[in-house]
């Protein structure tokens, strides 16, 4: 958490937001001087989020007096909104960028202040030049021109040069303003007036689009946060006037419409939502029906119906129906305040390709200028060849160098891979897919293997129980029927499931109540789960047990089943769970769970990847109820079942030998060790357990199957995109290299070509914002 006092006693992690910054070198500056700051153990800036992350004992004010040298600001957090807080200033309808708001782009150029001073700078230059070229001669005095050149390059060059050392002299780093100020100085000094104006003014343009830029990037971020109103119309009874939302039990019918805070409203209050309004806060409908457009949390595209006890999320917008709603969370603890708060976290950690190239560009930067000064050393020195132009116009070294000074600007090179990973995990927020870092969309681009839990992932998780058998019952097995031994077998698989989270427990409870028997027993006691098996409970002094087959097979010692139980176990396409008493079966309850609709589109888009994903189902379940699940699907290209949660980890291992990287993807506590031994887990984040969410790399918000090609579509694609921006940042850089040498690259041409670099490779990884939904396209 934040730190808003000026000392601290204890080493921690504090969270900063560090405004003035306009490329990926700002932040590496950043980095660099805090890293050598007494009390500074680990320093991290992210350009992307404008976030530093400090670990250490150095105070507040040190950090910021430090930061302050450098020519940016640090914002306490005080001074700040978190991104797990609702937005301060109204939000559009839309989310609109942050941009779009503070007007064109020509305005907001504009108010660079460098940039304009560079533009007003070089435009009385010019126009002193044209004036002296059409003023008869002599009019003009032929040193006002060159005069005024210079002192329109030192207008534009003053604020660069002055970044450039305080970066130099308190951050120990070359950055690109020093090398464009020394470029421009040169120019200076062997009469290039022109060149030296046009660098600093295309420099400083440039500087200011990548500022917007980047902006922008940031602001896809910030348009989640949009999305949550500021405002909520409350119904609160006049008593309730003046207690701050912190009373409740207020009399409904006498309920007054007042708009607060959405961050007011306190669980408990109910909360007016009119047709066409975003929903402020999560909460249950407590009166009204509606249609709601989930689409900006969820990613489903489709409207959904929602009625008295539904759930509702904050930034769903309502159909055409009024509704009440009973808030169940605060507005800083709402989905979409949380979706932000994982996307932001997960944009400030660095994948490996983003921590290769800072590495990479800590060392190019002074290599390049290294490489210059012998590009000029060596020819004049060593083989007389000529320092400054020669009258005939060919170039002389020192251009030469400069020129190649310009190209070592690393920025292209490392905003290349953030923006791009930023984008891409924005964008799949928006289709409601919660990836938590970069380096787990890194590693999504190399999975060859989907492993997939089987009830509650690829079946509906709600099963129901359709058969009840106990071991003395000569009726058919039906669970209709008023068999006394069955209803028995019933009534005591319940008591033991009764505190047991597992979807067949839910069956086994809701088919005792329906006959009528959950409490002939009283809920077991010293009960335990043993993973992937059963449960076992004490009712008084008699051992219960219910569970699978291995349960008792591979007991200490075994539990014989009986003939019966082991034939119905063999041919019986529904899952089975026997139950026990004092070690004796007495009956068995078979259950069956419906296929999700998503499941089948799901695994035959895995098979269409190319290259394409093999599936895999691992169930604790018997091998004929999964095979049957299998065959209906479509698609499984292995099945393993009758697995322990640490069978399932073996299943993983296996698969990660044979054919590659594996996700798994599953919902429960018992998937959670399978989920953090796949290289990338997946959770069902609306079914699946807190355990699941909590280890699982990726959350897939709707429990939408469909999500999983789509998210590895886009962490293909992102990847190529890296790729590209990688190869094209290098590549400019070296043809310009190329032409540096013989003379070829002019100092204008040089930065043009940097600038842009850094614009195009920005450009391209900010395409993935606007990548199609898989239903449609395919992300490109």
């Amino acid at each position: 958490m934040m730190e808003s006092t000026g000392t601290t006693t204890a080493t921690t992690a504090r969270r900063y937001k560090v405004a003035g910054m306009d490329c990926g070198s700002c932040a590496m500056t950043i980095e660099a001087a805090l890293s050598r700051l007494a009390g500074v153990e680990r320093a991290q800036v992210d350009f992307t989020t404008e976030t530093l992350q400090v670990e250490g004992v150095a105070p507040l004010a040190t950090l910021a007096a430090a930061v302050a040298k450098l020519g940016y600001r640090l914002d306490d957090a005080a001074d700040i909104r978190p991104a797990s807080a609702p937005a301060a200033h109204a939000a559009t309808t839309d989310g609109g960028q942050a941009e779009e708001r503070a007007g064109p782009l020509l305005r907001r150029l504009w108010n660079q202040r460098a940039l304009r001073s560079a533009l007003l700078a070089a435009a009385l230059a010019a126009a002193l030049a044209v004036l002296a070229a059409l003023s008869p001669d002599g009019m003009v005095p032929g040193w006002l021109v060159p005069v005024a050149l210079t002192v329109a390059v030192i207008v534009a060059a003053t604020p660069v040069a002055l970044q450039g050392l305080r970066a130099l002299l308190f951050g120990r780093r070359i950055t690109i303003d020093l090398l464009m100020t020394i470029a421009a100085i040169g120019a200076l000094a062997i009469g290039e007036y022109w060149e030296a104006l046009a660098v600093m003014v295309l420099f400083t343009f440039g500087e200011a689009l990548e500022s917007l830029s980047a902006e922008r990037a940031r602001a896809s971020l910030r348009s989640l946060l949009a999305l949550q109103p500021d405002t909520a119309t409350v119904l609160r009874s006049p008593a309730h006037r003046g207690c701050d939302g912190h009373c409740h039990g207020h009399d409904h019918e006498h309920a007054q419409a007042q708009v607060v805070l959405a961050s007011t409203v306190q669980p408990g209050e109910r909360v007016l939502v009119r047709p066409g309004e975003r929903v402020p806060i999560d909460g249950r409908i407590v009166a009204g029906e509606s249609t709601l457009n989930e689409a900006a949390v969820t990613g489903e595209s489709a409207p959904v119906h929602r009625g008295v006890g539904d759930e509702v999320m904050a930034g769903t917008v309502n159909g055409d129906g009024a509704l009440e709603i009973t808030a169940t969370r605060i507005a800083q603890d709402s989905t979409i305040a949380r979706i932000a708060r994982l996307v932001e976290q997960a944009q400030a950690e660095r994948s490996p390709q983003e921590r290769f190239i800072d590495r990479f560009a800590r060392f190019y930067t002074p290599a390049v200028v290294g490489l210059a000064v012998l590009l000029v050393a060596i020819p004049v020195l060593m083989f007389g060849q000529p320092l400054l132009d020669t009258p005939d116009g060919s170039r002389g070294w020192l251009y030469r160098g400069l020129a190649l000074l310009i190209v070592a600007c690393p920025c292209a090179l490392v905003i290349s891979i953030p923006v791009s990973v930023v984008s891409a995990l924005t964008r799949l927020a928006r289709l409601g897919v919660l990836v938590k870092s970069g380096a787990a969309l890194d590693r999504l681009a190399d999975v060859r293997v989907v492993a997939f839990d089987k009830t509650g992932t690829l079946t509906e998780g709600r099963p129901i129980v359709t058969a009840v058998q106990g071991r003395d019952c000569r009726h058919a097995e039906a669970i209709q029927g008023n068999c006394e031994d069955c209803t028995e077998v019933l009534a005591l698989a319940a008591s033991v499931e009764a505190r047991s989270g597992h979807p067949i427990a839910h069956a086994i409870a809701r088919a005792a109540s329906e006959r009528g028997v959950t409490h002939r027993y009283p809920q077991a006691s010293a009960t335990r789960a043993i993973a992937g098996r059963g449960v076992v409970g004490r009712i008084d002094d008699t051992q219960i047990a219910v569970g699978f087959d291995t349960l008792f097979t591979e007991a200490t010692p075994p539990t014989p089943v009986p003939d019966g139980f082991a034939r119905a176990l063999r041919d019986s396409h529904r899952t089975v769970m026997l139950v026990a008493r004092n070690a004796t079966i007495v009956g068995a309850i078979g259950v069956e769970d419906a296929i999700r609709n998503d499941s089948v589109q799901a695994l035959r888009e895995l098979g269409h990847l190319s290259p394409a994903v093999r599936s895999l189902m691992l169930t604790g379940d018997n091998q004929r109820v999964a095979g049957a699940v299998a065959d209906e699907l479509g698609g499984i290209h292995d099945v393993r079942a009758g697995l322990s949660p640490g069978q399932k980890l073996d299943a993983i291992d296996e698969a990660r030998r044979r054919y590659g990287p594996v996700a798994m993807v599953g919902d429960g506590i018992n998937d959670s060790p399978a989920l953090a031994r796949a290289d990338v887990g997946l959770a069902m984040a609306g079914s699946g357990s807190a355990q699941a969410m909590e280890t699982a790399d990726v959350l897939l918000m709707q429990d939408d199957l469909r999500r999983v090609p789509a998210v590895l579509r886009m962490a293909r694609l992102t990847r190529r995109v890296v790729r590209q921006n990688v190869a094209l940042s290098l590549g400019l850089k070296l043809a310009f290299l190329l032409l540096a040498i013989p003379g070829w690259a002019t100092l204008w041409l040089a930065i043009a070509a940097d600038v842009g670099a850094t614009l195009l490779v920005t450009a391209n990884g900010m395409r993935l914002l606007r990548a199609e939904d898989d239903r449609r396209h395919t992300f490109g």
